[in-house]
């Protein structure tokens, strides 16, 4: 078994097919195929399933491409660790957030610090964020409640409750407080069924008097559930430190309240809190939160 091998075989895994790894790695794809034959060959494993255009890991590949993220993230942190000295002036920080509203300052203030620096700031639900930690694609993330697991780095940057909201011109109700009760019985706009936002939403409700709540529409990402809204198709929810200014729209409190709170936190997996990308951006959270 050769690092060159395992490098084939983890970029093959990891973008999905022998011609992207090639461009990657800047090699042919014979060569990339060569490599990842060899190491099947050597070990007589079949480690892709190759139908036609298609390549997908095996079960024997899924294993060994979690233990190949381990161990080029780990190549990463040494070379992070050799360089500290110009990590700072020449990195890129990778951030899967639920929103990135809670960052906005914490960005422009590590920006200033260390402008040769650039982020890479993705949208996704306290799914994606946890996922995208685990699979190295992220350095670091924003969801919407601090985990309990101790395998992360976690900092709490806000807590605010979750509101409804509605097109400016969309009768809802001449009092700026709806509960669940009345929700139940409007056209509900609601993210995917990973985020939490909708998540403490549909059990609020169900716990305050067993109402249930159903989307009329389900749309991926907050802007989209928005612009929904906007356009006076139905009720919305988010955290009231994200409602933010919009003339077209109009925001109600929920009654009852109690279970409608969004703890914002920051997060990284403990192995990658030691990272100076990730510790300086961590410095600059804590100083605001603070």
């Amino acid at each position: 078994m050769r690092y060159v091998q395992l490098r084939a075989f983890h970029h093959v895994a990891v973008h999905g097919g022998f011609s992207r790894a090639a461009e990657e790695l800047c090699l042919t794809q014979p060569a990339i195929s060569d490599q990842v034959r060899k190491l099947e060959d050597e070990y007589d494993i079949l480690l892709f399933n190759r139908h036609k255009k298609r390549v997908t890991p095996t079960e024997a590949g899924d294993r060994l491409l979690e233990i190949t993220r381990r161990l080029f993230d780990n190549e990463k942190q040494a070379l992070e660790l050799l360089s500290e000295a110009r990590a700072l002036r020449a990195g890129t920080l990778r951030i899967v957030a639920d929103s990135a509203h809670h960052l906005l300052q914490i960005m422009a203030e590590f920006r200033m610090r260390y402008p040769g620096v650039s982020i890479s700031l993705h949208a996704g639900n306290s799914e994606t964020v946890i996922e995208s930690l685990h699979s190295y694609e992220a350095d670091m993330g924003v969801l919407g409640e601090l985990p309990v697991n101790r395998d992360y780095e976690t900092l709490k940057l806000n807590s605010t409750s979750i509101v409804a909201f509605a097109a400016r011109d969309f009768h809802v109700s001449t009092r700026k407080t709806l509960t669940f009760a009345q929700l139940a019985r409007l056209p509900l706009v609601m993210r995917e069924p990973g985020s939490r936002t909708r998540q403490k939403l549909q059990t609020a409700a169900a716990k305050a008097g067993g109402v249930t709540l159903e989307p009329a529409i389900e749309a991926e990402g907050r802007e989209a559930v928005r612009e929904i809204v906007a356009s006076g198709a139905g009720i919305g929810f988010v955290s009231a430190a994200e409602f933010g200014n919009d003339n077209r729209l109009v925001r109600y409190e929920i009654e009852p309240a109690e279970g409608l709170v969004m703890d914002e936190a920051l997060i990284c997996l403990r192995e990658r809190a030691s990272s100076k990308l990730v510790r300086s951006f961590f410095e600059i959270a804590r100083q605001r939160a603070g």
